[in-house]
């Protein structure tokens, strides 16, 4: 019975290293993907520079936004790496605040669509706003967080 059990345990211990490994490894394989694209905006932003008559500053400015998003998805990725595989929160409100900017750029056809996306980036400041006024260190009360301690009788 005990063997059983310890195989078991044994088997729960490596089912995390494994997932860690494969979340890893594509995350890598993701981070090239995202640089290739990365470098193939920067050679479209440099084609549409140098093209002669080009006046759309829709696309311009498109073109921008979507290399700062590449940019984001890439900085969130050395992050993850760096903070000891941990996201953090902050990256997502970024990438979520230049995608909506990115897209009241390009679709602002529809004003009822434009006030809603506006008010999406509204509420993703104000909540970046809050994250940044509470502690980053919670304190650890509770059942959930003490640790098994004889009790003193």
């Amino acid at each position: 019975m005990t063997k059983t059990k310890k195989d078991f345990t044994d088997i729960l211990q490596v089912i995390p290293k494994v997932l860690q490994t494969i979340l890893n490894v594509s995350l890598i394989l993701l981070a090239i993907i995202l640089s290739f694209l990365l470098v193939k905006e920067l050679i479209v932003f440099g084609n549409i520079l140098v093209e002669s008559g080009t006046n759309d500053y829709k696309l311009f400015l498109a073109n921008i936004l979507i290399f700062f998003l590449y940019f984001e998805f890439i900085t969130m990725i050395v992050k993850y790496f760096k903070e000891d595989y941990h996201f953090p929160l902050r990256y997502f409100l970024y990438i979520g605040i230049t995608a909506m900017i990115r897209l009241i750029i390009v679709d602002h056809d529809h004003p009822i669509n434009t006030l809603l996306y506006s008010l999406v980036v509204l509420i993703l400041i104000i909540g970046y706003f809050i994250m940044n006024l509470t502690p980053h260190e919670r304190p650890k009360v509770g059942w959930f967080f003490k640790k098994d301690t004889p009790k003193e009788e």
